[in-house]
């Protein structure tokens, strides 16, 4: 449904997106973008939003770039492919109650409909737009919250009156970036849940942001690596975090608190990401000659498991299938 091809980003004379190449496939499913502060995750997911022109490559829905898309086909776009961002009290009009900003979005969906031929979702023969109070039901709240303002909510219920709105316009792909990263322990499990819940309920995807290992697999099947804008290691879920080929993604790993376990940190972090060769290499426990002057390229390692590392071999699987447990 939505991909990115060979993206590049630079701020000024910065580059800080570096020949990302990622696909989110139309299916009840998720895919996830992790990484440390900085990485550039928020970047490409700005990018994948149109809200940000990439220096190179392009972003495409449905096969065809946004750039190019015409009035009708960015309104599609953006009906289609919805964001979630992290503080629910920066998303929501501090003037506007509740129910208002829903019926906002109501109104975008209702006119998409309109313009639709029949058969379609939303015009004659498909389903009804449903109203603010199922929409506020359907995410966990008391549709009596519709007439309140974001400052008289929680930070949990501002969360999901922000992904009420979104789903209000009907998408098919939401992009969660850092969902519940303000949120603490207890509301981010709520959300989790609930984000769980109408994944498969509404057969959304999901393009996951997050910096937090112990959220992924709750709803992502394929996960990125991101290190310094560039892509490390990608693969499926339990590969990538069950065994992971990459240096920065085992000590990623590593550094999620587990109980039971010892603490480790994924060391160096305040070392700036290597000018040449190998980005990592300052950090990098297992580096080489090579990685001063080669950047290592990603190639397949097993079937849809692919990592950038000149040293990399399939780490043997030491039990832990996923993180957080």
């Amino acid at each position: 449904m939505l991909s990115a091809d060979n993206l590049t980003i630079s701020y000024e004379r910065t580059r800080v997106v570096h020949d990302v190449s990622l696909t989110v496939p139309e299916t009840s499913g998720g895919v996830a973008v992790i990484g440390e502060s900085g990485s550039g995750k928020t970047t490409i997911a700005r990018a994948l939003l149109g809200l940000v022109k990439p220096e190179r490559g392009s972003v495409l829905f449905r096969d065809q770039n946004i750039a190019k898309l015409d009035r009708a086909g960015r309104a599609l776009y953006r009906s289609q492919v919805q964001p979630v961002f992290q503080d629910g009290s920066e998303a929501l009009d501090p003037r506007m109650r509740v129910g208002a900003s829903i019926s906002e979005a109501l109104r975008l969906r209702r006119r998409r409909a309109d313009g639709e031929p029949a058969g379609k979702a939303g015009g004659d023969g498909g389903p009804a737009a449903p109203s603010v109070a199922d929409l506020l039901t359907d995410v966990g709240l008391d549709p009596a919250l519709a007439d309140r303002r974001p400052h008289q909510l929680s930070g949990g219920q501002r969360q999901r009156v922000v992904i009420a709105r979104a789903l209000a316009v009907d998408p098919r792909l939401l992009v969660l970036d850092e969902p519940t990263s303000a949120l603490d322990v207890t509301v981010q499990a709520h959300v989790l849940d609930l984000l769980a819940g109408l994944r498969d309920e509404h057969g959304l995807s999901y393009l996951l942001i997050t910096h937090n290992l112990a959220i992924v697999d709750r709803l992502c099947d394929t996960v990125h690596v991101l290190f310094a804008g560039r892509i490390v290691e990608s693969g499926p879920i339990g590969d990538v975090l069950g065994a992971p080929a990459h240096p920065y993604t085992a000590a990623l790993r590593d550094a999620v608190p587990r109980l039971g376990a010892a603490h480790r940190t994924a060391g160096a972090s305040d070392a700036l990401p290597a000018a040449t060769g190998c980005p990592f290499r300052h950090r990098c426990p297992i580096a080489v000659d090579r990685c001063a002057t080669e950047e290592p390229k990603r190639l397949p390692i097993s079937d849809g498991h692919s990592v950038a590392c000149h040293e990399a071999a399939p780490a043997k699987d030491d039990s832990r299938s996923g993180v957080g447990q």
